[in-house]
């Protein structure tokens, strides 16, 4: 039983048993009846003491439950302990009674709600400590298990950890490498199994150990506590190899063989120090002995807690502050809480704060406790209508600097963060749609965003300059227009200010081209509607040319043309902006503004798509399904230019024609100030008309003299039947279906004939034979 029990950790007892001569049948079901919950993970059976991580799990609870932060549990604060995890208030002689652990004030210390569990499991009502260990587990949304992979140097004791954790006892013969295995989800509070991954160092295993790790959610890298050589590997090729290869998952350093360290060493701190510092991925460091059963469930407790409740996401140890992200997400959770707005959390929203997070009301000798830490470490967190920004900040940073992580987890948790603190997928709806449909902003959106635009264009100058948009933006994880496509692809006045319809614009490209992002700073900046309230889908592009007539909103243009031909220049004057103000970008560059065409506004988005990124682009089946029209810009006064054009116009129609995504087209003739290149206006001509299309539109972007080319760009996009290019290869396919469309017509009118024919001939004849 020993090798099952130590792979399969939720073992409990084995026995054994005869019911032809019933011996021991009863024992069996006593037995299974006792097991539950288990006591092992909560004992330590050599000294029948709670183990140290119980032990500590217990501080993190004491502290959840001490509002007032005044180090002991007051009357009202036991009671509400007591309801959360037991639904059953006391009295206040019950309380009374309670005369263990009790400070001169009469309040209980953490010794004395220590003791308290510890006379729990000594009279067998293990019951009740698992009841509040689990009560107050932060197990992770979706959770299933931690992975924790044991890596480091031979001989540094990683099998033999292993093995201990599993059997609570130093084992005599370990294997080179153990098989993994499993702590069941009741080892721990957080009520998360760990599985345990073992592995060999030597180098025909190399492949195996990297797959494992970067497989893992924890690395636990041991050394020998009496071979100082193992703890220099750590830093010359453990921690750089695992740089190498890139992994996100933290690492805690492990000394095994405490047993054996020399007393005269440097204390664990004074070694690790320098080497935390270089390595900010190294979540905590501990030194155990599996031989001397010292701090073993410890070293992978912190292996789960890293998983859990990592330190890295929230707070940046060497500028000792909460890192932008986080801030940015208790920012949001503070305002959504500040139901008044008046930028304080009062007696009242605090406590539905707490009661929402955790479950637990606070009494109001405990906010005021709050609210006095905070005021006497940070004056400016506490004013006149309660908790401030600054003091609900100061106290998550408190939490984290006192080792209380979960607390701050629980709350980010609790309203949809996940580790990388950003809303957790499962809040943002899988969107099924066809290649040729989009999703638009709907008018309940855009009337919440013009309302946020005018709340923080707060020197009502009817536009938003780049600190006030900074500002809209200080709830979500970062500024999303802070980089291409949006940086610089709506119109702005001369102090860089964005107005409301830039503003509307950017949304609408940002609901064109990543709508799950769109509806996800939505929610940052305080939209609390569903995904259905926000975005409208459109209908398939192909059932709008059926119908002639679409009821699109926004628009996007495919801009075609060689290089130097243009097409920047377009972009540009549709800002309002001069070619020269472009900023220099790699790829595609894309504009968005509102265009005003027969009393109505559409949002037309341009994509400049460079010459060179053609070919790729029509390599995708479903490239053009997104593209409502498509111009082709060329240099009038460069042959050359033209013929480049034509060929890419040729490409964009014969792509549309074998895949049924057709779009209308428009010939734009550039640079029209300047001399024009006579062959170039006449084949341009010819093969507009060849092609069905209208003939080439000349523009002057330097004279601005647009020829009205945005609204003819849009007027095209809402006539989806009208001005699709018609290749050679595509009239005599036309033609071909045409004449087997005739052909089919004639023998199906011949059928109908011969088949009246046959019915007469019958009637006739049956007349005939009647007569006779």
């Amino acid at each position: 039983m020993a090798s099952i029990r130590c792979t399969f950790r939720e073992v409990e007892i084995d026995l054994e048993c005869s019911a032809l001569h019933q011996i021991k049948v009863d024992e069996v079901f006593y037995c299974a009846q006792i097991a539950s919950p288990p006591t092992t993970p909560i004992l330590d059976k050599a000294t029948r003491t709670m183990k140290q991580w119980c032990m500590m799990a217990f501080q993190q609870i004491f502290s959840l439950c001490d509002h007032d932060r005044d180090g002991a549990l007051s009357d009202a604060e036991l009671n509400a302990f007591l309801v959360r995890c037991f639904k059953v208030p006391l009295q206040p002689a019950e309380i009374a009674y309670m005369t263990g652990g009790v400070n001169d004030n009469g309040l209980i210390t953490f010794i004395g709600f220590l003791y308290l569990h510890a006379v729990f499991i000594a009279k067998g009502r293990e019951e009740a400590t698992w009841t509040v260990l689990r009560k107050f587990a932060a197990n992770l949304a979706g959770k299933q298990g931690v992975r924790v992979v044991v890596i480091g140097d031979p001989g540094t004791g990683k099998s033999s950890l292993v093995v201990s954790v599993a059997t609570e006892a130093f084992p005599e013969n370990v294997p080179r490498v153990m098989p993994p295995t499993r702590l069941p989800a009741d080892y721990f509070p957080d009520r998360v199994p760990i599985t345990i991954v073992d592995t060999s160092s030597s180098p025909e295993h190399r492949a195996k150990l990297i797959a494992e790790c970067q497989a893992a959610d924890a690395v636990v890298l041991t050394y020998a506590c009496d071979r100082p050589a193992t703890l220099e590997r750590l830093s010359t090729f453990w921690l750089p190899e695992l740089r190498r290869l890139q992994l996100k998952a933290p690492v805690i350093v492990v000394g095994c063989k405490l047993d054996l360290r020399d007393e005269q060493q440097v204390s664990l701190e004074q070694v690790m120090a320098p080497i935390m510092q270089t390595f900010r991925e190294i979540e905590t460091c501990i030194e155990c002995s599996a031989l001397r059963q010292i701090q073993v469930p410890e070293v992978f407790y912190y292996a789960q807690k890293a998983v859990l409740h990592p330190t890295a996401p929230l707070f940046d140890q060497e500028a000792q502050s909460l890192k932008p992200r986080c801030v940015r997400a208790l920012k949001r959770i503070f305002i959504l809480c500040d139901h008044d707005r008046d930028g304080a959390l009062s007696d009242v929203e605090l406590n539905d704060f707490q009661v929402k997070c955790f479950n637990a009301p606070l009494q109001p000798t405990e906010i005021a406790g709050v609210k006095r830490v905070v005021q006497e470490k940070m004056p400016e967190g506490v004013n006149d209508n309660g908790l401030t920004l600054t003091g609900f900040l100061f106290l998550h940073a408190l939490f984290i600097e006192k080792g209380r992580l979960e607390t701050t987890w629980t709350v980010l948790r609790k309203f949809g963060y996940d580790n990388e603190i950003k809303l957790r997928d499962d809040l943002i709806p899988t969107i099924k749609r066809a290649p040729d449909q989009t999703l638009e902003l709907t008018s309940q959106a855009i009337d919440f965003l013009r309302g946020i635009f005018s709340m923080f264009d707060t020197d009502n100058d009817e536009a938003l300059l780049p600190a006030e948009l900074e500002d809209l933006f200080s709830t979500a994880p970062e500024n999303p227009w802070s980089s291409n496509p949006y940086v610089d692809c709506a119109e702005r006045n001369v102090l860089g200010g964005l107005s409301l319809e830039g503003f509307l614009s950017k949304w609408a490209l940002m609901t064109l081209l990543d709508p799950a992002n769109s509806f996800a700073n939505l929610i940052y900046v305080g939209y609390s509607g569903d995904f259905g309230s926000a975005f409208t889908t459109t209908r398939k592009r192909r059932v709008d040319r059926k119908k002639q007539q679409t009821q699109r909103n926004v628009f996007q243009c495919y801009v075609f043309g060689p290089r130097g031909a243009g097409k920047t220049a377009l972009l540009q004057s549709f800002l309002g902006r001069q070619p020269s103000d472009a900023l220099p970008m790699n790829g595609e560059r894309f504009a968005a503004n509102t265009v005003e065409l027969s009393g109505s506004r559409k949002t037309l988005v341009f994509r400049e798509i460079p010459e060179d990124d053609v070919r790729p682009l029509l390599a995708d089946r479903e490239s053009l399904a997104p593209c409502d029209v498509a111009v082709f810009v060329y240099d009038s006064c460069d042959e050359f230019s033209w013929q480049r054009t034509r060929d890419l116009l040729v490409e964009v129609a014969t792509h549309g024609e074998n895949t049924g995504y057709e779009v209308p087209c428009l010939i734009v003739a550039a640079k029209d100030d300047l001399d024009q290149s006579p062959l170039a206006l006449q084949e341009s001509t010819r093969v507009s008309q060849d092609m069905g299309i209208e003939t080439p539109i000349p523009i002057s972007v330097r004279l601005r003299d647009l020829n009205n080319i945005f609204c003819r760009i849009v007027h095209a996009a809402q006539q989806p039947h009208l001005s699709i290019p018609e290749t050679e290869a595509g009239k005599t396919r036309r033609q071909y279906r045409q004449l087997l469309n005739r052909s089919l017509m004639v023998v199906s009118v011949g059928a109908a004939v011969a088949v009246v024919g046959i019915a007469a001939y019958r009637v006739y004849a049956a007349r005939k034979n009647t007569s006779s």
